[in-house]
């Protein structure tokens, strides 16, 4: 008798992912949560319309694995690439400020056609708001995993 496939049976490979709808969008937003970064890492080619974050992902798909097993959680070096990008604007981030970022949530908030703005939630009441021609967001593991430097899994107040 043949046993259902689980997904701790994959071979571990580095994340490749395309939104180009709310759900893909979700998916995506499920998996940066928690991802860090300077603001020196971002990037916004007008030429191109293409912007861009080098980020440090907390590997949420192997938090459980890691958890059962006794093994230290990791992250991941993953560029997070938003095509069709118009218009950037930020709240409460200065451009030569090296403060380490928190992203909270990746969201869509559509226009009147194909149009609108994804908007990066940051803890600590920051935004950033890419006006796009559409919804395609990328997001790509880059590096290897590494042990995250905390050791332990992010953690969220309900405060």
């Amino acid at each position: 008798m043949t046993e259902d496939a689980k997904f701790e049976d994959g071979a571990e490979r580095p994340l490749r992912l395309m939104a180009v709808d709310t759900d893909d969008l979700n998916v995506m937003s499920a998996l940066i949560q928690d991802a860090v970064f300077p603001a020196s890492e971002m990037t916004w080619d007008r030429k191109t319309g293409r912007f861009a974050i080098l980020l440090n992902r907390f590997r949420w798909e192997d938090a459980t694995l890691a958890e059962r097993r006794s093994r230290n959680f990791e992250r991941v070096q993953a560029v997070l690439v938003i095509e069709g990008a118009q218009k950037v604007a930020t709240q409460g981030i200065a451009r030569d400020d090296e403060t380490v970022m928190s992203l909270l949530s990746v969201t869509w908030d559509a226009g009147a056609d194909a149009d609108g703005a994804v908007l990066l939630t940051l803890a600590g009441d920051g935004a950033i708001k890419i006006e796009c021609e559409a919804l395609e967001v990328v997001l790509k593991d880059v590096t290897r995993p590494y042990v995250a430097p905390s050791r332990k899994a992010p953690t969220h107040s309900l405060d």
